[in-house]
């Protein structure tokens, strides 16, 4: 049987209100009677009754993560973050996946509401705001990570990918490339924001860019390899070729440099590739991989204190926005003399 308050009390002679305490960390209780009841507990392997917990003070102790896809880098170090600052307090996570699907993600967001979750957070896969505006409406606490939307007052917790689309733009322009080509995610803030971004660092360089060199959108996460390598076969029957490729994240990028490696076609010499993510395996690939760093676990350590403000705080907070600034890693997929053309 589970060791119960009340075995601990009886073994030490206390009542159960102060085994209760000593477990609320309420400070009417003596540190020799706390240690007491602390040894004793361990001694015992005495596990909390989280459920009963739940029902005397409203909370679960659990927030839920919906990340569009589990095996992401991106997303995998942004729940690291989170577990990480979450723990420290006695929080557990609960994760699951929407697959990139928002019909999905509606279903699992549901099923986490079902489990009572003190905090909701979600990087979406939608393409409008209605799921969260009925969220606000039914007052349940939620947090967007990675992906906006327009006009939503909510929390937000994410990069600025504006800059990142100006950044890895400009770097490549700074390398002399003149025909930069881009291949876009998803149509999401993220993807949107750094398509918005590489047209103004064309835009700041007197440069139009080119249409047809404008790629992709009909791809996730979860198909960005496979998606970077069809879209590259794409771009490179494209006339003039590209001597630069902007991807809107590494996965892609992997890709692409997959397609032009098949075609003997070199990077960066030929054609300079720069992704975002820098993901752990970006310095290891056989041409370093030159990104946007998003600063992932960082996102996910500022998202896993907002949720802990939230719980603590006794009436809503305005929502805010924290973006966290990019940096840019350069590494042998764009390392070429500044002002050689391809």
């Amino acid at each position: 049987m589970p060791v119960r308050l009340k075995d601990i009390a009886g073994d030490l002679g206390v009542s159960i209100i102060t085994v209760s305490k000593v477990l609320r960390g309420h400070s009417d209780i003596s540190e020799e009677t706390r240690q007491r009841v602390l040894k004793r507990m361990k001694e015992m392997n005495y596990q909390p009754n989280l459920a009963a917990r739940a029902l005397v003070t409203g909370r679960t102790l659990t927030v839920g993560l919906v990340v569009p896809d589990l095996t992401h880098p991106f997303f995998a170090q942004v729940a690291k973050g989170i577990h990480f600052t979450l723990r420290r307090k006695g929080y557990g996570l609960l994760i699951t996946t929407s697959m990139d699907d928002p019909d999905i993600e509606k279903q699992e967001i549901n099923n986490l509401i079902s489990r009572r979750v003190d905090v909701l957070i979600v990087a979406s896969s939608q393409q409008s705001a209605e799921s969260f505006h009925s969220l606000e409406e039914q007052k349940i606490p939620f947090i967007l990570v990675d992906r906006n939307f327009p006009g939503l007052h909510a929390n937000f917790v994410g990069v600025d990918d504006a800059a990142i689309g100006r950044m890895a733009t400009r770097h490549l322009l700074e390398l002399g490339c003149t025909r930069i080509a881009h291949i876009c995610g998803p149509p999401v803030s993220t993807s949107l924001l750094r398509r918005e971004g590489y047209r103004k660092a064309l835009a700041e360089w007197k440069q139009k860019p080119c249409e047809d060199h404008i790629v992709g959108g009909s791809f996730g996460d979860t198909d960005a390899i496979e998606g970077g390598f069809r879209m590259m076969q794409q771009l490179l029957g494209r006339k003039p070729r590209p001597d630069g490729l902007f991807c809107f994240n590494d996965p892609t990028a992997l890709g692409a440099m997959r397609a032009l490696s098949a075609e003997g076609i070199r990077v960066p010499a030929d054609i300079a590739v720069i992704g975002c993510g820098n993901f752990l395996y970006s310095d290891f690939l056989r041409i370093p991989l030159s990104t946007v760093d998003q600063n992932s676990e960082f996102i996910g350590e500022r998202t896993g204190r907002l949720a802990l403000q939230m719980v603590a705080s006794k009436t809503p907070a305005h929502p805010r926005t924290i973006l966290v600034p990019p940096s840019l890693i350069v590494r042998a997929s764009t390392l070429r003399p500044k002002g050689k053309k391809g």
